[in-house]
């Protein structure tokens, strides 16, 4: 809609910004941290932190769900800026991985979506094939 009404791509944090709105919106009946990420041309890569609470933040990276809680400190130790799509992937992946071991809601799968310039691509990898076994 964005785009037919302006002419161009939208930016990543408008997007954000729009998706905080409706979770501030309706505070009293939806309780969820969301995660927005995407790739515009204005700003590259982006990814936005909307935590329970109201607040829309521009991060490195971002976790949530119930296995979240098991891997932040995988995370704090393997993430580094400007990792190569290969770096970044892989370490996506392993960091869903050890959730899924930890916790039982987590899936059993990982799906992994690359978003760039270019368009996305779709990844599915099932429980049988998930890393760090």
């Amino acid at each position: 809609m964005h785009k037919i009404e302006l002419g161009k791509a939208p930016h990543v944090k408008t997007a954000a910004k729009l998706f905080n709105q409706i979770l501030y919106s309706n505070k009293d009946r939806l309780l969820a941290g969301i995660i927005v990420a995407g790739w515009d041309p204005y700003d590259g890569p982006q990814v936005f932190s909307l935590p329970l609470g109201g607040s829309c933040t521009k991060v490195p990276y971002a976790i949530g769900g119930s296995g979240s809680g098991f891997i932040y400190g995988y995370c704090d130790a393997n993430f580094k800026e400007n990792m190569t799509k290969e770096e970044a992937e892989k370490f996506a992946k392993n960091a869903i991985a050890l959730a899924i071991s930890r916790d039982n809601s987590s899936g059993g799968c990982i799906r992994v979506v690359d978003i760039n310039k270019d368009g996305f691509k779709r990844q599915f990898i099932p429980n049988n094939d998930l890393p760090l076994r």
